[in-house]
């Protein structure tokens, strides 16, 4: 499917809310450039509704019944209700229920295929998430196992001798 596909989803929401509420509501930009695990994010201060390519490109008929009228809600919540909300909060939730019928859930249930990093310590193989390494590889942090106690090593797994 696509960003079309996507498009005439999210317009269809907008078009379904200004039917119930009787007004018009302001149109985000919409993009394809998340990425990681979340499937969309409603960016009101950018303007923009974003939304992640390999999930929806896995999860095409999920994602347009589900993630697009979850972020749509958002949008709409923070249009009528202002921003001082929170994000799952009672007005995104009646959002969910009575406008478009859908169980407001806070997260998507989308396999997510997770790059790992490999790190050892003197027990075992551990396989680091892109942002923990990174974080390691700036200095800002570092791992203990939880077995061995002993700060995780990028690199290969190693054996010691002995």
């Amino acid at each position: 499917m696509s960003k079309e596909v996507l498009d005439q989803a999210v317009e269809a929401c907008f078009q379904k809310a200004e039917t119930r509420f009787g007004r018009r509501f302001q149109r985000p930009r919409v993009t394809l450039d998340l990425r990681g695990r979340a499937a969309g994010q409603a960016h009101m201060g950018k303007g923009q509704l974003r939304f992640n390519r390999a999930l929806y490109q896995g999860n095409q008929a999920a994602f347009l019944t589900e993630v697009v009228p979850h972020e749509v809600a958002h949008w709409l919540a923070w249009q009528l209700h202002g921003p001082k909300i929170q994000p799952h909060g009672p007005e995104w939730q009646q959002l969910m229920q009575n406008l478009f019928l859908l169980a407001p859930k806070r997260t998507h249930d989308f396999a997510v295929a997770e790059q790992t990093f490999p790190y050892h310590c003197r027990c075992r193989d551990h396989g680091l998430s892109i942002r923990r390494h990174n974080k390691v590889a700036r200095g800002e942090s570092r791992y203990l196992c939880r077995s061995c106690g002993e700060a995780l090593s990028p690199g290969a797994f190693q054996l010691e001798d002995g």
